[in-house]
């Protein structure tokens, strides 16, 4: 054992630091997001002179860097606090992991009260210690939710937090929600989309130039000097391009190829090994975007990737290609779905709104008919293998085959 791991210390390496290759990283220069890093700033700046805030929201496709501009604006905002002892805090929750209203609201007990032990306790005593926390110390507290619709009881969490603000005098609470689903909220009860008094951005997603300048930062830091040719940064800011623009992609592009090049005893990361990760990374990037969907998507995405694989669908009466599926056969499938499941079908309006959302994250495909086609009806087809779409919602939905 003691070969093996001094073997694996003694290994020659690539990297210089790969740990700046991760999409976790937050750099010390976001390039592209300087618009969107001042607007955050703006809106968070007023906690710091004891002034209310609104909520913010915080939308675009994956990999555009939604959370690591937010994260960069809170480091800058703790520098800020200790620098001028100011009474604000601010805790940052991955709610693809703390996913109930139960968990979030633990964390904030735990986060504001550290020395004491909370579980056991109900919703109500953990809403109070934090309540009772930051009003006696007139705190402003910013909480950062990201992914934030995959919270369970969503509603009851934010309208807590949010009426709150209501009985906790010079206190505050401002909730920070980042998701990829610009449509969330429309699920929330009304009562609960009254009390949000929010602000809203959207994040664009970056151009090739784009892409290749932020890998080139990164490799620079990295990697060693001189080993990754500028084919290969060129062919994996391209590739991340036709992906709607996802950094992340191209940073895990890069990672796995300097993966591939250490493992083969090389020294140069070339075009080639960008080519041998794009597999690997595509199959990665498909799960873990399934794997952040909602429910109710899932089960549509599912439907979708069933009709392509069976070809069993209108379009092969009209000559259309047997892969491109008609949005009103997509419904009748996923009402056909749910029903084996046990689930109740939303209806066809949020069914649309389900196709729409899966589309933004590059899953899918969408065009118009046009005339003439079944009347106006939009045309959908998968951008990854149906085989593995359904492989991967199977063993996470547990469906039924």
């Amino acid at each position: 054992m003691e070969d093996i791991f001094e073997k694996e210390l003694q290994k020659s390496t690539v990297f210089q630091d790969r740990n700046v290759l991760s999409a976790h990283y937050v750099p010390d220069n976001l390039l592209y997001r300087e618009k969107e890093i001042q607007k955050i700033m703006e809106g968070l700046a007023p906690a710091l002179s004891k002034k209310r805030t609104h909520n913010l929201f915080i939308y675009g496709k994956t990999g555009v860097g939604k959370t690591a501009a937010t994260r960069y604006v809170i480091n800058k905002l703790v520098q800020v606090k200790s620098k001028y002892n100011v009474n604000v805090d601010s805790m940052y929750i991955n709610c693809r992991i703390v996913n109930t209203k139960y968990q979030v609201l633990l964390k904030c007990a735990e986060y504001t009260n550290p020395t004491e032990s909370f579980i056991g306790y109900p919703f109500s005593h953990l809403f109070s210690k934090v309540a009772d926390y930051l009003k006696k110390y007139s705190m402003n507290f910013i909480i950062v939710l990201d992914e934030i619709d995959k919270v369970k009881e969503l509603d009851d969490l934010i309208y807590t937090l949010t009426r709150a603000n209501d009985e906790m005098g010079n206190a505050h609470i401002q909730i920070v929600g980042i998701s990829n689903n610009v449509n969330f909220k429309k699920e929330l009860d009304p009562r609960t989309k009254s009390t949000l008094c929010e602000e809203e951005m959207i994040f664009p997603t970056y151009n090739a130039d784009q892409l290749r300048n932020i890998l080139e930062w990164r490799v620079k830091r990295g990697y060693k000097e001189g080993v990754v040719s500028e084919g290969a940064i060129s062919l994996a800011s391209a590739l991340a391009a036709q992906e709607s623009g996802d950094a992340r992609y191209a940073l895990k592009l890069m990672l796995k190829a300097g993966e591939i090049t250490d493992s083969a005893g090389d020294t140069k990361v070339t075009e080639s090994q960008v080519q041998k990760a794009r597999k690997g990374v595509e199959e990665e990037i498909v799960y873990e975007m399934i794997e952040t969907l909602p429910e109710h998507e899932k089960i549509a995405l599912y439907s979708i990737a069933q009709l392509t694989a069976t070809g069993k669908s209108y379009n092969k009466l009209n000559g259309s290609p047997s892969e491109v599926i008609f949005s009103g056969e997509v419904f009748e499938k996923y009402e056909n779905v749910c029903s084996k499941m046990g689930k109740d079908a939303r209806s066809a309006r949020w069914c649309r709104e389900y196709i729409n959302n899966i589309e933004m994250l590059g899953l899918i495909t969408t065009t118009l008919s046009g005339k003439g086609v079944r009347g106006n009806t939009t045309l959908i087809k998968l951008a990854f293998p149906a085989d593995k779409i359904i492989g991967v919602i199977e063993k996470n939905l547990g469906v039924n085959k």
